[in-house]
């Protein structure tokens, strides 16, 4: 299902308060934003591509994240605080309401996005999003998302990628774990990678959703799991937020970047849950 060529996109940039927000336009139709946290715009290009087909796609960097600079680079960077940069580019774009997917910290940014702006909104697919805090044993993980900061901040970035991925209970082959955090990094993956354990990671697991305004919400509200997540920390985070929401997560193939391991499974499944399916 690759595209026979590549939809271009309108590239932007966007003044909210604090910052200036990268963003990306594909295609035509009805609205769909892809969103991550840490992820970037680039993580969701060959999925953006894919539905731009028949839909306008909105990708955008996070705020602190590589082309969305922010004033203060030592404030946190909360949930409130990218839903409303959310809300400003969909009032900007006028083109709403629109189909939102997160992923991982991007699930989490759409939750708080339909709870402020509900009227920006008609669906929300949160994609694993870590919400620690619904957890019965957040105080340990908590406890242990601490310890993996301060080992970021102490200088030892691989000891605590290690760590994160032990969290996670995402299990990497050697070889796979150092091309990924070894050799030498870019000075913008060494800013990103430092704002994310700095001042995203704990906002964003920490954060807990309003539970009574997302059933009540008119939006459509769904919480998609990776079918290869299973035993990994987003997959009970995932389970534990659809219960409490009274429903199942709706399942997409691949793990928790799925829809960047593979694009074209996971632009079918993505379609069939737009239709209703």
């Amino acid at each position: 299902m690759n595209p026979t060529s590549p939809v271009p996109a309108t590239v932007a940039t966007l003044r909210v308060p604090d910052a200036r927000l990268h963003y990306e336009v594909r295609g035509k139709g009805p609205l769909v934003v892809l969103v991550g946290a840490p992820m970037d715009a680039r993580s969701f290009a060959p999925l953006a591509e894919r539905l731009a087909a028949d839909h306008t796609v909105l990708t955008t960097d996070p705020r602190g994240i590589n082309r969305s600079p922010v004033d203060d680079p030592d404030r946190d960077s909360t949930p409130e605080m990218r839903a409303d940069d959310l809300s400003r580019l969909l009032t900007h774009l006028d083109a709403g309401p629109a189909t939102v997917l997160g992923s991982s910290g991007g699930a989490v940014s759409a939750l708080a996005l339909v709870q402020a702006h509900p009227g920006l909104v008609d669906t929300v697919i949160a994609h694993e999003p870590p919400l620690n805090d619904l957890l019965d044993d957040r105080e340990q993980i908590h406890e242990r998302t601490e310890d993996i900061v301060a080992t970021h901040l102490s200088g030892d970035v691989t000891g605590a990628w290690r760590k994160f991925m032990a969290l996670a209970n995402i299990n990497l082959p050697d070889d796979v774990f150092e091309h990924m955090f070894g050799g030498e990094w870019e000075p913008q993956q060494i800013a990103d990678d430092h704002f994310q354990f700095a001042h995203m990671l704990r906002p964003t697991t920490r954060w807990r959703p309003d539970l009574v305004t997302l059933r009540s919400t008119t939006a459509r509200v769904l919480i998609g799991l990776g079918k290869e997540s299973g035993g990994q920390l987003c997959e009970r985070t995932s389970i534990a937020l659809a219960s409490a929401l009274d429903g199942e997560p709706t399942m997409f193939p691949g793990g928790h970047i799925g829809f960047a391991e593979d694009p074209d499974g996971f632009v079918i499944r993505l379609r069939e849950v737009l239709s209703g399916r």
